[in-house]
């Protein structure tokens, strides 16, 4: 695997602070159905400025559409990204190769997943599961090679 198209070691760290609040922004707007364009709305403009004079407020009037999912999913891709594709600190042969074995894992996992949703799932159920499923690859790869890169450091300690 080609590690030019990785980021930097430190973005490890930029992604995990990315992702851990969006993941949890997005089961409370899922879940709680927080809406947290209204929230920064009320906390900016809970004294109301005179009226005719130019404010922020324009800005977040434009719909009156909740928009935290889609700030969370986007937070949680980009951290996901960020923590899937960083390099590691000593990034060699074997660690390309089980960073592409871990890859392959985890699009095999993700369409078995998907596949089984298809044939068993319907309506909101399969919904709620395709919305999980869009980080299922990314995840499934982080554990999958987080857990061959213990595994393979654990071996050589034995050794």
């Amino acid at each position: 695997m080609k590690t030019k198209w990785l980021f930097p070691h430190r973005f490890r760290l930029i992604g995990w602070i990315i992702f851990v609040p969006s993941a949890i922004l997005g089961l409370a707007a899922m879940y709680y159905e927080l809406d947290i364009i209204s929230l920064i709305k009320e906390i900016l403009f809970n004294a109301k400025p005179p009226t005719g004079t130019l404010t922020l407020e324009g800005f977040f009037s434009a719909g009156s559409q909740n928009m935290t999912d889609e700030i969370a999913a986007i937070g949680v891709i980009l951290g996901l990204l960020l923590i899937a594709f960083s390099r590691e600190k000593v990034e060699d042969e074997m660690i390309g190769q089980l960073r592409l074995e871990a890859l392959q894992w985890s699009v095999y996992a993700n369409y078995i997943i998907l596949a089984i949703a298809i044939l068993t799932l319907y309506d909101n159920a399969f919904f709620n599961v395709m919305v999980y499923n869009m980080f299922t690859v990314l995840l499934v790869f982080i554990f999958r090679f987080r857990w061959l890169l213990y595994r393979n450091n654990h071996q050589l300690l034995a050794l």
